[in-house]
């Protein structure tokens, strides 16, 4: 009878990594699940993906599952979230993984966060701008940020919904609202056009990306990224025609996928199928979004000299928020480096940044104080 309840409580503890609501064991069998913290599970930080269903959460919940710094990890969506957490519980690495389905359920998905990551929302699709995907991603940000101020005010939190030009002051505006606002805690996660910076810039020079590091300032959609080439790490030269074409490709290097993607699905057959599994799983947005959030989980360890391009509240320049290189630390941003010294081409190009950069952040703010 010891050894039927042992197992049984064994099995409750398995059944703890999903949602205890949703796939709650009935009947007779006097199987219950428990909330626990899974033996052998590994000392880190707590970290919540707010939709981690969607095509940059699933593939993001895989790699944050992966991270040794992960201990607890909470996979929170309006829907099939259960699912997604019954597939990544499965990997065996140490972070202990717990499932978390709609609204009713943010609350307790943030409770104790010290590292919270939002990809929700929808992505852009072909012939949608960033502006009509602002319509439909402030309302979520917002909702998902009032949680947040409720159940860990003191969490990091990595704002990767689109567009962050406006998403970014849009938590800020709700983080003042509750009075928990602390600029050193929000960072808009523009890491996917540094890596893009690094790739393009390496394919050109015929380096490794690996060992590239091109810092890039601004924002994150369109005109207002400009990668300061100047400043590339090795240091490379470029003619005016390198120059242009690496820009114009970092700027515009989301509208190149969309449009392959669209193209693609136009072929038909197995073009159409391959479409359709590639267009919803965005990899290269996951991957830039750990290694960001990688960077962040060093600096609260403690890490010397972690440092990163970031969209953050700033003094760099005239603008409430700027993206640029920032050293993290244990209680998020510790430093903001400025630009640095610009040649003409940077200088024109961070002009035509700043005017519609402003208006995409008073876009946020305005949302919020309408």
């Amino acid at each position: 009878m010891q050894a039927n309840g042992n197992a049984n409580q064994r099995i409750a503890r398995i059944s703890a990594h999903l949602n205890p609501n949703y796939l709650k064991m009935e009947g007779s069998s006097g199987l219950q699940q428990v909330s626990c913290r899974a033996k052998g599970g590994a000392p880190g930080f707590k970290v919540a993906i707010l939709g981690a269903a969607g095509g940059i959460g699933q593939p993001l919940a895989m790699l944050m599952k992966m991270n040794p710094l992960v201990s607890v990890l909470h996979l929170y969506d309006v829907v099939n979230s259960p699912g997604v957490t019954a597939d990544i519980s499965h990997m065996d690495t140490g972070a202990v993984v717990r499932c978390f389905l709609g609204q009713s359920q943010l609350e307790d998905a943030l409770i104790g966060m010290d590292l919270v990551i939002i990809p929700a929302g929808v992505p852009r699709k072909p012939g949608m701008t960033r502006d009509d995907l602002f319509n439909i991603n402030a309302g979520i940000v917002k909702t998902l940020c009032e949680g947040i101020t409720k159940c860990c005010p003191n969490a990091i939190v990595n704002l990767i919904s689109n567009p962050v030009n406006s998403t970014v002051p849009i938590a800020a505006e709700v983080f003042k609202k509750a009075g928990t606002y602390d600029p050193k805690r929000l960072l808009g996660v523009t890491m996917l056009v540094v890596v893009r910076a690094n790739t393009f810039v390496a394919e050109v020079m015929g380096l490794d990306p690996r060992e590239v590091e091109v810092p890039v300032v601004g924002g994150h959609a369109g005109v207002t990224i400009l990668p300061l080439l100047s400043q590339v790490k090795p240091p490379c030269s470029f003619t005016p025609e390198e120059t242009d074409y690496l820009t114009s490709r970092i700027q515009n290097g989301g509208t190149e996928v969309v449009e392959v993607k669209d193209i693609c699905k136009s072929w038909g057959g197995i073009g159409n199928t391959i479409n359709a599994l590639d267009s919803h799983i965005k990899i290269p947005q996951a991957y830039a979004a750990v290694k960001f959030a990688d960077a962040c989980l060093r600096g609260l360890r403690g890490d010397a000299s972690v440092i990163q391009c970031a969209f953050v509240a700033s003094q760099v320049t005239e603008l409430p928020f700027f993206a640029s290189k920032v050293r993290l630390g244990r209680t998020g941003i510790d430093e903001i480096y400025p630009l640095g010294p610009l040649n003409e081409y940077e200088r024109v190009g961070l002009e035509k940044a700043k005017k519609e950069l402003a208006e995409s952040i008073q876009k946020g703010v305005s949302f919020i104080k309408k």
